[in-house]
């Protein structure tokens, strides 16, 4: 036990594990690849600022205090932290990475990892409570907030476990035969643990979203059509956008099972995969909570707030006081939890 973690300090064993499993350390700082790191970064810094606004609105205003609006509130948290994990990783790419040390590395892509898992087991937990709220038409009752700590507890401590794996010693320091080429301290077998794990969620998201879509196309016949139209809207856009982001990602990491080393040169390109697959923490507000006009309206308040703020610092007498509208109605969000009597329900612009 000892002799494996004093490896994790050693300044060489990333060099020798990357000149194992690459053809080549010497990457080229072109053009095009500043350009991409560039764009990767300010990927990252919007998926930041865009979680972070939902974060905020969530948590000023009471009314989003409910229990769909928290577990968008963790998903937000998850998809910002996983931007941050994403600039610390870029920046740490390239020419660096021979030099960091083996627990240097192991933070560098398990922080990714446990930030990105916690993403999609977000995703989930947001698909059992849709289950729950809407196909068994249940209203939450005094142990929501027990249910609420459970799903979102479980979500991060799995993802926590998931991703602190190959730290706590299933990585393959002293068996450079069985290591991955697009991450060459882990073994090939977490990887395709990883990957089996991940499409499992995948499944079960599938199956709960199919499941609601049945209870609402067989119940209320006088409003089914158009109930029916916006929750199949909804969750082809949802299922859409996660399988186009992450399919590509689980794919190049399959194939780095499957693939003897240095056989599979597209494995060298491996992070445009894993930078695809960020933009569904890009793209899980817009799809979760810009759908609710409410929350949409709250998001875009502190950009208003700052247009009226600059529009009056002239003005003579100081900045008249601007009181915040009230929120005219429930988004379908709220209402899919507490409506027993209609499991979809459709608001203007506003559909779930």
């Amino acid at each position: 036990m000892g002799s494996l973690y004093s490896e994790y300090l050693s300044p060489t064993k990333v060099l020798e594990h990357y000149n194992y499993t690459k053809e080549t350390l010497d990457v080229p700082q072109t053009l095009s690849r500043q350009v991409a790191l560039v764009l990767i970064i300010i990927l990252c810094c919007a998926i930041v600022v865009e979680n972070l606004l939902v974060l905020i609105a969530v948590a000023r205003n009471s009314k989003f205090h409910s229990a769909m609006y928290l577990f968008l509130g963790n998903l937000a948290a998850s998809d910002l932290l996983a931007g941050v994990a994403f600039i610390a990783n870029t920046l740490l790419s390239g020419s660096v990475t021979v030099h960091l040390t083996p627990v240097q590395w192991f933070a560098r892509e398990g922080s990714a990892f446990i930030t990105l898992s916690a993403s999609v087991f977000s995703l989930l937990a947001i698909a059992i409570e849709r289950h729950v709220a809407i196909a068994k038409v249940k209203v939450y009752g005094s142990d929501k907030s027990c249910r609420m700590l459970l799903l979102i507890g479980a979500s991060w401590l799995i993802s926590l476990v998931l991703g602190g794996l190959p730290i706590l010693g299933w990585n393959c320091l002293d068996h450079l035969e069985t290591c991955s080429t697009v991450l060459p301290l882990y073994t090939k077998d977490y990887v395709l643990c990883v990957v089996t794990i991940f499409s499992v969620i995948l499944s079960a998201i599938v199956v709960l979203y199919v499941r609601i879509y049945c209870v609402v196309r067989s119940s209320h016949a006088e409003v089914a059509g158009p109930q029916t139209l916006a929750l199949l809207k909804t969750v082809t856009i949802v299922l859409g956008v996660f399988i186009v982001c992450w399919l590509p990602a689980f794919s190049i990491l399959l194939l780095d099972y499957a693939c003897p080393v240095r056989s599979c040169p597209i494995l060298y390109k491996a992070h445009y995969f894993f930078a695809f697959a960020t933009l569904n923490s890009l793209l899980n507000p817009v799809i979760y909570t810009w759908r609710s006009r409410d929350l949409r309206r709250e998001v875009l308040r502190p950009l208003q707030c700052c247009r009226k703020v600059a529009g009056v610092q002239g003005r003579r007498g100081g900045t008249p006081h601007h009181r915040l509208l009230p929120l005219r109605s429930s988004s379908s969000l709220e209402r899919g939890t507490h409506m027993p009597t209609s499991p979809t329900m459709l608001e203007g612009n506003t559909v779930v």
